[in-house]
């Protein structure tokens, strides 16, 4: 197979596809529909190609120049290695998993022409990030995820809602992404260059040629796209979309899209740069956990539990990438990249379980008329056997029962890594642990189980095959990927050279049954208390109603909100009426209406020494010559 029209295949199919839709089916729903699905088929398909035969392909790297100016140039190309053809994967499978479920649930939307056509275009942005063979591409390719992210969250744009979170979505991205910005034009300005492979070239083996800040700044797009701290506001209010959106953007993919670029340029990031990223990471985790808590809107929780496991990547990818720097006395090496191995491990079998579950909830809330508050669902899994029983895989995986789901393996190799390197941050992780089994049990028990609370939540029925396939899908990964990667032997395949490529830590030795104990009393433990003290079916919150305090802090978000809403009025409003002033008097009035005012009373006084009078053009003589000769006798 020539591996460059397959690439180019797989990159270029979503763009035809959003082209025309927009320029000649925006009205034809059918039409638009087949062509979205259809270029995500083609999408898995050639990508599924590329994992058949990925021995013979990768490491593989094309690359064109595009612009040339004096000695600067950028390039266009390509870049497949084993962790490009991971996330390719669960792009692709995502990606197209989620466009067959919209089919269903977008089928009584009159603008769903448009939301197609928005979810191939956010397939071609995503796409050319994991195949981008620099970061001046990368960021192109980075900057249209977020336009596509942008027209998805604002779909329903006749809700002021939706349009504000879509505004929101876009502006904390785009602070995040002008760090990211910097941190390229400094890598270029040292390194002269920004090539991937290159890069690594000059920089493997050579930690004293790192620079601290060129690794933060890049980490700065991190923070804004996968939705760190402090940039994390926007992640939870982009639950305005449709939920499909949300499964593929801000559960699996986009938001998966920061810790993709970690693990590309690992080899960029000095001890101390890795120590602040791993920090933030675990702050987040804690965080995002302790918001979910308090949380009624079934989206809202996912949303804030997303958050939380990027945190957990994050962390991970932090302490495993700095371990691997100080076990190896010769600085970096390719083969020793332990935080891209788990990072990159948890970001997948996490992309299967959150879609999962984002699904479902899509699943629940077109069943119960758009009811979003999970007290006034209950009952539901008599009425959605299906929908209830994946979401409940989902809950397993995410909650890390042990040897029931995907979560558990990806999140052990997380705590082990931690484990080995940084007490504070392990013991953070496992509190994290803790609340994610509580607030996925309460989501659980709430929404499915006891009695119904409502009259959509009464009159639901079980979702069409077209929204109900996908999820029994997703549930197959969701339950086995941890075993095919953690056990290669028993299955061997494509997809397991690409985690084990990375050297991903075997199960613990003799710490092994230890952790194994801590998973079992962190996910049943858990789940069990939230079983008990939340009560199936429950109609009102119980923490809300037996500690009002505590469940305010929870609800507060730290009042992140609040302090960027002061900031943007009190400081911001103000220092941009203040430079608006000065622009008025200084730049509009003095310089440009000050200049013209000048100009103007200059010609008015020639025009008015043309009088046309002999006796006045005499006089500006006479006094021309005295000027002058004034001048020679040097009195002027």
């Amino acid at each position: 197979m020539n591996i460059t029209y397959t690439l180019l295949i797989i990159l270029l199919a979503p763009l035809c596809s959003a082209v025309l839709i927009a320029l000649f089916f925006r009205r034809s729903h059918k039409i638009a529909v087949l062509l979205s699905v259809g270029a995500a088929a083609v999408v898995l398909y050639q990508t599924a190609m590329i994992l058949t035969s990925m021995n013979h392909l990768i490491p593989n790297s094309i690359s064109k120049e595009w612009l040339t100016i004096g000695q600067f140039n950028i390039s266009m190309g390509f870049y497949l290695n084993h962790l490009s053809a991971l996330m390719l994967f669960v792009v692709s499978f995502v990606g197209f998993l989620i466009h067959i479920f919209s089919v269903g649930y977008m089928s009584d939307d009159k603008s769903r022409a448009r939301f197609f056509g928005g979810l191939s275009i956010f397939m071609f942005s995503m796409l050319g990030i994991v195949l981008a063979d620099n970061l001046i591409m990368l960021f192109i390719f980075w900057e249209l995820v977020g336009f596509s992210s942008y027209m998805l969250i604002v779909h329903y744009f006749e809700k002021d809602s939706a349009a504000e979170a879509s505004k929101k979505a876009f502006i904390v991205n785009r602070v995040g992404d002008f760090g990211f910005l910097i941190g390229i034009i400094w890598c270029y300005w040292n390194y002269g260059t920004v090539e991937f492979i290159k890069l690594e070239q000059i920089l493997i083996g050579k930690p004293d040629m790192l620079i601290t800040g060129i690794g933060l700044c890049i980490f700065c797009g991190v923070l804004g796209k996968s939705a760190q701290m402090p940039l994390h506001v926007w992640l939870p209010d982009a639950m305005e979309g449709p939920t499909p959106v949300s499964a593929l953007i801000h559960a699996a993919t986009m938001v998966a899209a920061g810790i993709f670029l970690l693990c590309r340029v690992f080899f960029i990031f000095t001890p101390d740069a890795l120590t602040v990223i791993s920090y933030i990471g675990a702050i987040t985790a804690l965080f995002a956990a302790i918001t979910a808590i308090s949380q009624s809107d079934i989206k809202r929780i996912l949303a804030y539990s997303t958050l939380s496991q990027l945190g957990y990547m994050v962390a991970a990818f932090g302490l495993g990438t700095k371990m691997g720097l100080i076990y190896n006395a010769d600085g970096f090496k390719t083969s020793l990249m332990l935080g891209v191995g788990a990072a990159m491990f948890h970001l997948t079998t996490h992309a299967f379980f959150k879609a999962l579950m984002f699904l479902g909830s899509g699943s629940v809330i077109h069943a119960c008329h758009h009811e979003q508050n999970i007290f006034k669902m209950g009952g539901l899994m008599k009425k959605m056997p299906i929908t209830g029983l994946t979401f409940l895989v989902g809950v397993i995986a995410i909650s890390g029962v042990p040897f029931l789901a995907s979560g558990f393996f990806s999140k052990d190799v997380i705590l082990y890594t931690t484990y080995e390197t940084n007490i504070l941050i392990f013991a953070t992780l496992c509190i994290t642990s803790v609340l994610t089994a509580v607030y996925m049990g309460r989501l659980f028990v709430i929404t499915f189980l006891g009695k119904s609370n409502s009259d959509s939540a009464d009159k639901a029925k079980e979702s069409p095959l077209v929204m109900t396939l996908p999820l029994l899908i997703l549930a197959v990964p969701s339950i086995l990927f941890g075993y095919i990667i953690m056990f290669p032997n028993y299955f061997p395949n494509s997809l397991t050279a690409l985690l084990n490529h990375h050297n991903l830590l075997e199960p613990h030795g003799s710490n092994h049954t230890l952790f194994i104990g801590l998973s079992a009393l962190f996910s049943l433990g858990g789940l069990i208390s939230a079983w008990i003290y939340y009560k199936p079916g429950a109609s009102e919150d119980q923490l809300e109603k037996s500690f009002a305090g505590v469940h305010a802090f929870c609800a507060s978000k730290l009042y992140f909100d609040e302090l960027y809403n002061w900031y943007v009025a009190k400081i911001q409003q103000r220092f941009s009426d203040l430079l608006g002033f000065l622009d008025h008097i200084f730049i509009s009035g003095l310089m440009v209406r000050g200049t013209a005012g000048i100009v103007g009373l200059f010609g008015f006084l020639v025009r008015a020494s043309h009088v046309g009078s002999i006796h006045a053009y005499v006089y500006w003589f006479l006094a021309g010559v005295v000027v002058y000769w004034a001048f020679v006798m040097g009195w002027m």
